[in-house]
């Protein structure tokens, strides 16, 4: 069962929640996590941060936190920001394990939560690896110098993807599509948000592994002629 704070959720969310088949209960506050809790622990969250009334963002931390670390942690853990709040996911991305723009699209919303959902392949051993860079399809781990990454699900999808294809362009359309797995609904924001994550977790040293390509998108590497 998936908690959703605020308690009173919007319409929209609501009749998401319910057209998809997801059970779901509402949670007012951090005392809420605990007593209204399923005995085997929460299934999953979606939490707002801004509930409308411009005091609504740190009583949102308080829930995501008492979500994260309560006897059965919290996972996945999606959040719902506001474009002009996204500067309130640095340096907590342990706190969740992806978010989405608000106002959400259905479609967009979805595919984020059932990327979430379905955990990671069976059977692969693959390796991907440029020059300091290295990707375990099995275990979903990323590693740059033999430094683990801590990435959130999403942003291991994109280092993926794009490492899957080094030297290759692709556009902020394509990458929505191809990593997001959804057509492209004005979100092209979303991906310029991941990459600058991306770039960061990276580190000064290796953040140019993500090269920018003007008026077009992005790559990861250096395309060798043939």
């Amino acid at each position: 069962m998936y908690a959703v704070h605020p308690a009173e959720a919007s319409p929209e969310l609501a009749q998401f929640l319910d057209l998809g088949g997801y059970a779901w209960k509402p949670v007012a506050g951090v005392d809420d996590v605990a007593s209204g809790a399923p005995t085997e622990g929460w299934g999953g969250a979606i939490v707002r941060l801004d509930d409308g009334s411009g005091l609504g963002t740190d009583a949102a931390w308080e829930v995501v936190r008492a979500l994260r670390e309560s006897v059965v942690p919290t996972s996945p853990l999606l959040l719902l920001v506001r474009g002009n709040a996204l500067d309130e996911l640095t340096m907590r991305d342990e706190l969740f394990d992806d978010f989405c723009l608000d106002p959400f699209h259905p479609r967009e919303l979805e595919a984020r939560l059932a990327h979430l959902n379905a955990g990671p392949a069976d059977g692969s051993t693959e390796i991907i690896e440029y020059g300091p860079l290295r990707i375990n399809l099995d275990t979903y781990e990323a590693v740059v110098d033999s430094n683990p990454l801590d990435l959130t699900y999403m942003e291991y999808e994109l280092l993926r993807f794009l490492a899957s294809q080094p030297g290759r362009v692709f556009t902020r359309e394509a990458l929505l599509n191809q990593v997001w797995g959804y057509e492209y609904y004005g979100g092209a924001r979303t991906v310029d948000v991941h990459i600058r994550r991306l770039r960061a977790k990276l580190g000064e040293e290796n953040a140019n592994l993500i090269q920018t390509v003007r008026s077009v998108g992005y790559r990861l590497g250096t395309y060798r002629w043939r």
